[in-house]
Order: structure tokens, then sequence, then C-alpha cells
């Protein structure tokens, strides 16, 4: 159970953290040099990745993502009642997180685009925001895999390395989608945001878990001995 309840701290610190910089901190208008960007909020959300590494990592691996946990569990390094139960609880974490946020946002000022720090496209966009979520998981996951294995990885290294990388699809992705990567950091947000995030919401399921998918087939491939 411990390590259930470390996936669900872990998840609720990663959208508490993340979405928050691009709540009150993201575009902030009015107040100088306030405003992080489009680099600070990809770091807010690649060093809360590396802080619960270091924090929970011990005890559950420190997922903290469905898509991640989907691809551990297709590369055949945990069973299935486990990678249900970290989706679980690593939803619950992202909708407390997000209700955090909610009640931060209600009860006084901020200035970032959204009050939710929900992901979405614009219309016509489809096609173009599956394609990059897909994408960037593919990249983020098949890092995680190879970071993580037990004998091809990087050790202690990992959380730094899969940070960073997340740092790096942030970059990239946030004028797309807002970068999800993630179901879970997409859901608790979209629930308290409501329209037409409820209504996209689909897109940030599928499409990191297709990118996860292919991640565990192709480092299945490369981690193979033959």
């Amino acid at each position: 159970m411990k390590k259930y309840i470390a996936e669900m701290i872990g998840t609720m610190v990663l959208v508490l953290m993340g979405c928050g910089s691009a709540i009150f901190a993201g575009s902030v208008t009015g107040t100088v040099g306030a405003g992080v960007g489009t680099i600070g909020v990809a770091l807010a959300f690649g060093l809360s990745v590396v802080a619960m590494a270091y924090a929970i990592g011990g005890i559950s691996g420190c997922h903290i993502n469905p898509a991640i946990t989907l691809g551990v569990f297709l590369s055949g390094r945990m069973n299935g009642k486990d990678a249900g139960m970290y989706m679980v609880f690593q939803v619950i974490g992202a909708i407390i997180g997000s209700a955090i946020l909610y009640l931060l946002v209600s009860t006084g000022g901020h200035g970032g685009p959204t009050a939710t720090g929900s992901n979405s496209f614009g219309d016509g966009e489809m096609l173009q925001a599956f394609i990059a979520e897909a994408v960037f998981t593919f990249i983020f996951v098949l890092v995680v895999l190879g970071s993580t294995d037990s004998k091809k990885g990087a050790g202690s290294l990992a959380g730094l390395a899969i940070g960073l990388t997340l740092v790096l699809v942030h970059i990239v992705c946030i004028p797309i989608t807002g970068t999800s990567v993630n179901p879970a950091r997409s859901i608790g947000p979209a629930l308290f945001e409501g329209g037409v995030a409820l209504s996209q919401l689909w897109l940030f399921i599928v499409a990191p878990f297709v990118g996860a998918a292919l991640s565990a087939g192709i480092w299945k491939i490369l981690s193979s001995d033959k």
C-alpha cells in the first residue's frame, strides 16, 4: 500500500507544482518580471519529477504518470495488479493537486493563462495535438525505461535524466497542447475546468498511452541480448 500512496503524493506534487507554475507565474500581466514563461513552466514540471524521484523513487519507482506505468507493465517489469493500482492512485493524486490549485485560485488572484492548467488544442489542430502527445510521450517513456533499466540504466542519475527530459519535452510541446504526456496530469485539471478541457480529455489519455506502448515495444528490441 505504501507504494500506491507514494505514487499518489508524487503525482499530487507534480500537478501542484507544474500546473501551479502555469497558473500563477506562467504569464503574469501587470507585474514586471513576474512571469516565468515557457521555460519556467517546463522547469517546474521537470524539477518536480527530479524532486519526487529522489523522494519516493526508492518506494514506488516514482512513475507518477499512467503512461510510464503502462510502459513499465508492457516491458514486463511489473504485474497487472500493481499497474492498475498505480494508475488509480496517480489519478487520485492529480485530482488532489488540482483541488488544491482550485482552492488557491478561488480564494485569491492569479495571473496565469487558465484557472486550472488544463491541456487543450485549437480548432482543426486535433491531429497535430495527437501526434505531439504520442511522439513526446514515446520519447519521455523511452528515457524512463532506458535510464531505470537494471543492467543498462543510469543508476542514481536516472531521476535527473528523467526530469531534464520532461523539461525538454515541455519546452517544445507547451505551445502545441500545454503538454500532457501524462493522462493523470490531464484528468485532474480537466475535471475542475470542465467544458472544452473535459471534451478534449480523451486525446490526452489515448495519445500518451499510444506513445507509451510504442516505447515499450522499442525498448524491448533495444534491450534484447539478441
